[in-house]
Formats: C-alpha cells, sequence, structure tokens
C-alpha cells in the first residue's frame, strides 16, 4: 500500500523495488510527474451498493490507510483530493497535490508517490460511485412518524455549508431528528433541489451515517455541517 522505493529523483519519483502486503518484491517503473487527469475511473460493483454502504467502505479505507507504510499527512492530503476531485473541483484536487508534493506518474490518485518514494495507491471506490449505485433514500428514519410515545426534541439552529452553494443555509433541526430526515428537509427547499443521496455531512472532520440522529452527533448550537454535494449521474453513463 505504501512501500518505500528508493531514492528520490529531481524529475519524479523514483524507480526500483517494492514490497507488496504479502512481503513480495516488485519491480516498479515509474516515468514522470504528469497533472492530474479530471476523468474519474469508472467501474462496476461485483454486489449492488448503496450510498451508505459504499461512504461506510470508503470510510474502512480512510481509517486503515494511515495504518499502512507512507506519511500520514499525505493520507490526509490524498483523501482531501479524492472528495475534490469527485466533487467536480479538478483545479482544487490538483492544488492539493502539487501542495503535498505528491507525483502522479500516470496521472491518476491510483498510483502515486510523495517526496520520499513512497508509493500509495488508492482503490478506485474512494476516487468514484459504482455505475450500479442503489438508492438508499428509502431507509427509515430512527423515530416513526406518528409514534406517540415518541419525545419532540429540543429545537436548535445549525447551519449547513453547501459545495455548491455561495451561502450558508440555516434550519432550526430537532436533537431528535435523524440525519437522513434532515437531509430531505434540505432537499426539498428550492435553492438547493439536491437529492438526499447525494448529500455527504461533515462535521468536526467526521462523516455523519444517514441514521444518526442530530443529539448523538454533537452537532452543537449555530455550528457549521460542512455538505459535500456530488454529481448528478449522467443519463448515458454505461452500467
Amino acid at each position: 500500500m505504501g512501500g518505500c522505493i528508493g531514492s528520490q529523483r529531481d524529475n519524479g519519483p523514483p524507480s526500483g523495488e517494492s514490497s507488496d502486503a504479502t512481503g513480495m518484491v516488485q519491480h516498479v517503473s515509474v516515468g514522470r510527474n504528469q497533472p492530474l487527469k479530471p476523468e474519474k475511473p469508472k467501474w462496476k460493483s461485483d454486489v449492488p451498493l448503496t450510498e451508505g454502504q459504499l461512504r461506510s467502505k470508503r470510510d474502512e479505507f480512510w481509517d486503515t490507510a494511515p495504518a499502512f507504510d507512507g506519511r500520514k499527512e499525505i493520507w490526509d492530503a490524498l483523501k482531501a483530493a479524492s472528495y475534490a476531485l469527485e466533487t467536480g473541483d479538478h483545479a482544487l484536487a490538483q492544488a492539493i497535490v502539487d501542495g503535498a508534493s505528491i507525483s502522479l506518474p500516470h496521472g491518476t490518485l491510483m498510483d502515486c508517490y510523495d517526496e520520499l518514494g513512497n508509493r500509495y495507491q488508492l482503490p478506485h471506490y474512494v476516487l468514484s460511485a459504482p455505475t450500479n449505485l442503489l438508492d438508499d433514500t428509502s431507509e427509515s428514519d430512527a423515530t416513526p412518524e406518528g409514534d406517540i410515545n415518541a419525545e419532540p426534541g429540543i429545537e436548535q439552529p445549525i447551519r449547513f455549508r453547501l459545495s455548491n452553494l455561495t451561502y450558508d443555509i440555516k434550519l432550526q433541526v430537532s436533537s431528535t431528528e435523524t440525519v437522513m430526515k434532515v437531509k430531505k428537509r434540505i432537499a426539498e427547499l428550492k435553492e438547493v433541489g439536491v437529492e438526499p443521496h447525494r448529500q455527504r455531512w461533515f462535521y468536526a472532520g467526521r462523516l455523519l451515517n444517514d441514521k444518526l440522529r442530530i443529539e448523538d452527533s454533537k452537532i452543537l448550537k449555530n455550528h457549521v455541517v460542512q455538505v459535500i454535494i456530488s454529481p448528478a449521474p449522467k443519463e448515458d453513463d454505461e452500467s
């Protein structure tokens, strides 16, 4: 996942030998550094995934990636670049890569190197969604509607900073509402018009699960929730 492969070169990452996850030595031949390509990998999951399952799969990768070889600050930069690239901000992704001195011999984040010659390989599922992604907006909220025993919760204002808007949206949210329920409320706003499954919420550097209640997410009054909007799938995408 991140084997050190020799000495640094001026015109890009080094070439030499590296050890894979099994300890076998593999020869790596690397060309010059290339600009990051704006195209995202297209792939189809063997087992169709929902948006929530895809996010969990990504979270698991990013949580465990720093445990492999390589530097944590580079993994953090790759994570930020991946999010930027998926949301269509290619310029930001390129700036993050350049700022971290990451070399891309093939112009893709799936195979890259830091300035010390450490190799980093990202799986395709952290860079794009599968073409057969399932819609999981039908997941039920934690508190069933019409439950006479359900507590009303405490109302509090929360600001939502959507990546596709230049201003924040402020909503009064109940502490017992789930993330998915509030996502649906945001989707109904005329100025937003973004389906719940295309919204990814981040608070205090943490991705919030759809079934999580607001009170359990520890979002404080008037604090900002970052909402990353995934691009709408193209109708002519091949499955």
